[in-house]
């Protein structure tokens, strides 16, 4: 149980002030503004929006300001805040395939419709540190920055189609298309999550679930914790439109553009008697650039599909429960840090009970004695 601890307001407040201090750093140095965090931190704010479920650049810059930089305590803030926000409705599925593509990459095909689009990527950086980012105001080959920013190429317009086409055509790769019966999914910021789970509510939980957590999982499922020999089939990032059906008007409308980053992941199954052999799909989405929690959620995502799939469950990664109830860093984070609450009351009980059985441990030698002296 815990108990009231008396007399700490004070300690409380002087704690706050402490933590604005702590947070301001040294006063000789600029302060980093919101404005500075979101352009130039947009990797941080990309997971902060996915795992707060909140689109709003400005908002999760903010959340990281205020935590210091602590991405975890940053998506509690802003998924605190998401509950204070009133519901419009509901946006209409988006089209990925119309993405306006900055990235586009595929390591089953060399040459795909589009082509492919390497855009930014620390996939081909030596891990080294680049001193050359510590003169202030100058990119990493000291162009001047608003060259650097004119010097970006534009993102490809056109549509471009998903990878699985070309195994579509050929019937090669299961078909993932809606049902028409299909019941709504559910809303899991609106709905505590109860098993079963269906794959609509397990995507959404993937998608506000810890990186951390879902990129150890997925590493798992390569190292045989799973029935899956991964391809990465496509990663895209890029803008789309968001559209709306107004009951007024009787048809959508676009209400703006968000970047988003997909993922679709090719996996090899045998078929059976009745079906035969095709691949299967694993399936991620982020907000932002997030290519590492996008393919970690695809990988995750086709693991949970074993039970679906015919597959043995032989591994914690095939186990829906498990994953789901476990992948969420606001849930675990408080789990973990309610420990730091005072729990006097329940251990001193603990304690005492402890004390008392050390007594009678204790007297044990002394009464076994006893009872062989009698016996003689």
């Amino acid at each position: 149980m815990y108990v009231a601890v008396k007399g700490g307001e004070r300690a409380i407040e002087a704690s706050w002030r402490m933590l604005d201090k702590a947070r301001r750093g040294d006063t000789r140095l600029a302060e980093l503004s919101v404005g500075q965090i979101r352009e130039q931190l947009r990797l941080a704010v990309a997971r902060v929006m996915t795992e707060g479920s909140v689109y709003d650049e400005e908002l999760a810059a903010l959340a990281i300001k205020q935590a210091a930089g602590d991405l975890v305590e940053a998506i509690f803030l802003l998924r605190a805040y998401r509950t204070t926000l009133p519901r419009f409705g509901y946006t209409c599925a988006i089209e990925t395939e119309a993405m306006q593509i900055e990235r586009r990459i595929s390591a089953t095909f060399k040459d795909v419709p589009g082509g492919q689009v390497l855009g930014a990527t620390y996939d081909y950086t030596q891990r080294l540190l680049d001193f050359a980012l510590l003169a202030e105001g100058h990119d990493v080959d000291g162009m001047p920055e608003h060259q650097a920013r004119a010097s970006v190429s534009a993102p490809q317009e056109e549509p471009v189609p998903r990878v699985v086409t070309l195994l579509n055509k050929e019937g090669l790769i299961e078909q993932e298309t809606p049902s028409p019966d299909a019941s709504e999914p559910g809303d899991l910021s609106r709905e505590p999550l109860s098993f079963p789970a269906s794959r609509a509510t397990r995507l959404q939980n993937l998608a506000r679930g810890d990186e951390g957590f879902l990129l150890a999982m997925g590493y798992a499922t390569q190292r045989g914790y799973a029935h899956t020999h991964p391809f990465a089939g496509e990663i895209r990032f890029g803008s789309v439109a968001v559209e709306m059906e107004l009951d007024e008007l009787g048809f959508a409308v676009e209400i703006g553009e968000i970047d988003i980053t997909e993922c679709q992941m090719i996996n090899q199954f045998a078929g059976n008697h009745d079906v035969p052999p095709a691949f299967t799909q694993g399936y991620g989405l982020a907000f932002g650039h997030s290519e590492r929690k996008a393919m970690a959620m695809s990988l995750v995502d086709r693991a949970l599909r074993a039970e679906e799939l015919g597959e043995t469950l032989s591994s914690p990664t095939q186990d829906i429960e498990f994953m789901l109830s476990h992948s969420d860093n606001v849930e675990a984070s408080g789990f973990v840090q309610h420990l730091k609450l005072p729990h006097y009351v329940d251990f001193q009980s603990e304690l005492e009970l402890v004390r008392r059985l050390r007594a009678q441990h204790a007297a044990r030698p002394i009464d076994d004695q006893a009872q062989e002296e009698q016996a003689a």
